[in-house]
């Protein structure tokens, strides 16, 4: 949701700071739209025809530039707003935006009173301030940027400082608000000590001398949070009271707690994994011991298909034999016949009798010639038809070696192996009406291999079902393992420190070469700037799918292809030109952990990084460093 700040009603000066804190808690319920996306922000307070996007360092300055602004023609209600949105952006969103800045003082302060009970999160207190009577009488006083303002350029880093109003108008106090954990709590007590050396602490303000001149301030405790008036009751709505011994067992706990976690959680699944290797080792050698059966299997099977070959070729030679000799004995007895008829020809002329009985032994030898060659007719058909028969005994029986080998090469589907044995088994019985009695023997003994192929199709879809079993097994195991890879990350993003093990931005574009570059060629302001400008545009390159400045080369010895930067690329080319050599070089490696890490979504992500040997850690490696920082944890608490 978006507003307008040109209101027609409008506030004074003294209401501003009320206003900002309504502004405020706006914000942080969600009723106003900042956060375009994670690298975008909108303004919700300027008007929609000056709307536009920025980058979180431009708003804040936007906000605080229009929040502190001195100009008579900004209105109360529109600073009040901007200040508003620079304390939400400061606040509430720099967690997300940015990454902390290092803070030295991350260990509680040992020159205090670790029993002694302070109001948590560390609250200031600061009195004296000047306040003046406005035209409608009531207590005006400076607002509480600036006083923040001037704290932060002193160093001690505040939050926000609060002025407290009442019935008459401002009061002359205001509490100051700190960060959260032991950073917070140094500059708190920093803040105190620099006031009690100036005599300006509460002790200070507490002696009964004369009139007080400039601001007193001290780090709220227990009489204070009790204490009634308009202060009491402010850090009894914001805060508690806690010691610094109860603060440091909270954050041993928490610690404690979270290691203890990922370290059962470690024990578990190195334990399951042991399972399944175990599980695995098994099914390998199970596996071994069937294939060797299956080689020994099909051995048998390739030794008696060139038995039935054999035995196919003797019994084709065979007919072939007889049928010739068949032949030769049908062209003697043709001859034969013919050197009869030759001679009853001669005889024909001796007399009338011999010619009759030539002509009833020529009408005899007509019908026995015909009768001949419908004999070598007969025989010739024959003759085909052993012919045809041989040939598609053949043919069948190559058929059946080929779908013999199939059945082998298609041994791990059962479908087809299924259709197969069957086609097998009508080309068996087809044989089994064709064949003489000899082969009988051979097609039980096929019969009994495709049996034996059965079995084995049996036990491999067994195995099969084991095998995916252990697969979902494993995937489920490995989901967990990143599961619990996510949690550490998560985990030493909190806690973690300058150190081997940590958390690294995969991916995130580094900007001070642009900063140099652009220092080189315009002044310090005008250069953050150019580099602000300069680094969005190619975030957004790095982003664009489209864009994909590799190349593929062949590795020396191998058949293997590698993929490398392009230094041909034009918008590289152009960007190691005009920035230099070292921009260059950040967004090649930006590229290249986005290429390695996340190729398909092209944004940054966070990985778990061995900063020492400059790789990605191991989620043993992960726990090993909580591990150290919970046994540090323990020995600070023994010593104090």
């Amino acid at each position: 949701m978006d507003i307008s700040s040109g209101d027609d009603s409008d506030i004074s000066e003294s209401e501003m700071e009320e206003y900002e804190d309504k502004s405020y808690e706006k914000l942080k319920n969600g009723k106003y739209t900042v956060m375009v996306s994670d690298e975008t922000y909108t303004c919700p307070y300027c008007p929609k025809s000056n709307k536009q996007k920025y980058r979180y360092k431009d708003l804040l300055q936007h906000a605080s530039g229009v929040g502190n602004s001195s100009s008579a023609k900004r209105k109360p209600r529109v600073k009040a707003n901007h200040l508003a949105l620079a304390r939400y952006l400061e606040t509430d969103l720099v967690p997300v935006v940015s990454s902390p800045k290092p803070v030295v003082e991350e260990d509680p302060p040992s020159g205090c009173d670790h029993d002694e009970k302070i109001v948590w999160p560390c609250t200031g207190i600061v009195v004296n301030i000047p306040t003046r009577r406005s035209a409608d009488g009531r207590s005006v006083g400076e607002s509480g940027s600036k006083l923040r303002d001037e704290l932060i350029r002193r160093g001690f880093n505040p939050v926000r400082v609060h002025p407290l109003w009442n019935f008459r108008g401002h009061s002359g106090t205001a509490v100051v608000e700190f960060r959260k954990g032991w950073p917070g709590l140094h500059n708190a007590l920093s803040f105190e000590k620099a006031y009690e050396a100036d005599h300006h602490g509460k002790k200070d303000w507490g002696a009964n001398d004369d009139v007080k001149h400039g601001l007193y301030a001290w780090v709220a405790r227990a009489d204070d949070y009790n204490a009634s008036g308009i202060i009491g009751d402010h850090l009894r709505k914001i805060g508690d009271l806690k010691t610094i011994s109860e603060l440091m067992e909270e954050e041993a706990r928490k610690q404690d707690r979270l290691v203890s976690n990922l370290t059962n959680i470690i024990e578990t699944k190195t334990k399951h994994i042991k399972e399944l290797e175990a599980i695995c080792s098994e099914t390998s050698k199970s596996l071994e011991v069937l294939m060797e059966e299956k080689e020994n299997l099909l051995q048998a099977y390739n030794e008696e298909i060139k038995k039935i070959q054999l035995s196919a070729r003797e019994h084709f030679q065979k007919i072939s034999s007889d049928h010739e000799k068949l032949k030769s004995q049908l062209e003697t007895h043709k001859k034969e016949l013919e050197l009869r008829g030759v001679e009853l020809e001669k005889r024909e002329a001796l007399n009338e009798t011999e010619r009759k009985k030539l002509a009833e032994e020529l009408e005899q030898n007509a019908v026995q010639n015909s009768s001949l060659q419908m004999a070598a007719l007969e025989q010739k058909r024959a003759d085909e038809n052993v012919m045809k028969l041989a040939e598609d005994q053949k043919r069948q029986k190559e058929e059946l070696h080929n779908r013999i080998i199939q059945l082998e090469k298609q041994l791990d589907q059962k479908q087809a192996l299924e259709l197969e044995i069957e086609q097998l088994r009508g080309s068996l019985n087809v044989i089994r009406h064709m064949g003489d009695e000899d082969d009988k023997e051979v097609l039980q003994k096929i019969e009994a291999s495709l049996k034996d192929l059965r079995e084995k199709e049996g036990e491999l879809e067994d195995l099969e079902a084991l095998n995916q079993t252990l697969i979902v097994s494993e995937r489920k195991s490995n989901d967990e393992l990143q599961d619990a890879r996510k949690e550490l990350i998560n985990g030493l993003k909190e806690i973690s420190r300058r150190a081997n093990i940590g958390v690294k931005r995969m991916g995130e574009l580094d900007g001070k070469p642009f900063l140099e570059a652009m220092k080189r060629r315009y002044n310090e302001e005008l250069a953050e700037e150019r580099a602000s400008e300069m680094c969005s545009l190619w975030e957004e390159y790095l982003k664009d799918p489209d864009w994909h400045p590799f190349k593929r080369i062949k590795l020396e010895g191998g058949e293997e292809y590698q993929e490398v930067i392009d230094d041909e690329d034009e918008k590289l080319r152009d960007l190691k030109a005009e920035m230099g050599n070292e921009a260059y070089k950040s967004v090649t490696l930006a590229i290249k952990e986005i290429n390695e890490y996340n190729p398909s979504g092209r944004y940054v992500i966070s990985e778990l990084w061995n900063y020492r040997e400059g790789r990605k850690a191991s989620l043993k490696e992960g726990v090993e460093f909580l591990l150290e920082l919970w046994e540090t944890v323990k020995r600070r608490r023994g010593m104090t």
